[in-house]
């Protein structure tokens, strides 16, 4: 029996210097993500803080957006994204989650193989060609049909190409969440003489409610960041008249960061232009973090653990 000494457990000197490296490769990537992410947003909030105080009460109720006139009407941007995001979910969630269950509860293995790559790809569709696809398809050939005095470019529109957008990203998470719930659960309820309908609707939907939850307000926090879809379909430029019909275009806070981050004289004319796509970036960012906060809560509050 050979006894080993502390020498011999040892390692080699290059050994522990190629460790020594590769820690100091990881914690320089490290501090570069934080340092450029804190860079981004004291970049984000300095410029938007310019903005807030330098700008007027009346300058923020005014009849729509026109950062070049000095009119910054909040409200029609929020509205606008507000009006968009509903559409696209009152798409997006019922197909999403009626693909997930499919998929989970009642495809065929060989084509679940087949159906979800298919869904998957969807995502993969540049959000530019789903805008033009909303101005050349659904717009024209769909919505004139049951309203003729729809606008070209219209909200409801983009709303239905940003649902069609955030549906493979629904889909995809619910069928994680569903696939997830114990098999035990299935059986037990089949075993009661329960049917398949009534199992899913009764045992596995309620089962997978948290993760379900969390799929609806990752595809809002989609949905209410979505850019080129709603800049092409519903004609956001630089400025945005106040309007709560979705037959009309309308701006939302992405498309007009868009437009003034053009970088052409579109920013033109009053001083505090420029500082409000800052101070838009700020405020959608504050939003985005209230919608994780949100879903945080709310999946700890209904997780269900087995």
């Amino acid at each position: 029996m050979t006894l080993l000494n502390a020498e011999d457990l040892q390692t080699s000197p290059g050994r522990r210097a190629r460790s020594a490296g590769a820690r100091g490769l990881f914690l320089f990537a490290s501090i570069a993500t934080v340092g450029v992410s804190c860079l981004i947003v004291w970049t984000i909030a300095s410029e938007a803080w310019t903005f807030a105080s330098q700008v007027e009460g009346s300058q923020l109720q005014t009849i729509g957006w026109f950062p070049r006139r000095g009119m910054f009407d909040l409200s029609t941007l929020l509205v606008n994204s507000a009006q968009i995001s509903v559409v696209a979910m009152l798409v997006a969630v019922p197909s999403g989650l009626a693909a997930a269950v499919y998929l989970s509860e009642y495809a065929h293995p060989k084509t679940r193989r087949v159906i979800k790559p298919t869904l998957e790809l969807l995502a993969s569709v540049p959000s530019v060609v789903l805008g033009v696809f909303a101005i050349s398809f659904i717009t024209p050939a769909v919505l004139s049909r049951f309203f003729e005095d729809i606008n070209f470019f219209n909200k409801l529109a983009a709303g239905i190409a940003v649902g069609l957008l955030v549906i493979p990203l629904i889909a995809s998470i619910s069928e994680d969440a569903l696939r997830a719930v114990p098999m035990a659960l299935r059986e037990a309820a089949s075993g009661l003489g329960a049917r398949k309908v009534t199992t899913t609707l009764r045992v596995v939907l309620p089962a997978a409610v948290s993760g379900l939850m969390a799929a609806i307000i990752v595809g809002f926090s989609r949905a209410i960041g979505e850019t080129m879809v709603v800049t092409i379909a519903s004609g956001g430029g630089d400025t945005s008249l106040f309007d709560l019909s979705l037959k009309e275009s309308g701006g939302t806070i992405t498309s007009a960061m868009a437009a003034l981050g053009f970088g052409t004289d579109q920013v033109a004319g009053n001083d505090l232009a420029f500082q409000s796509l800052y101070f838009l970036g700020a405020l959608l960012f504050l939003i985005t973090l209230g919608l994780n906060f949100i879903g945080n809560a709310v999946v700890r509050r209904m997780q269900e653990r087995y």
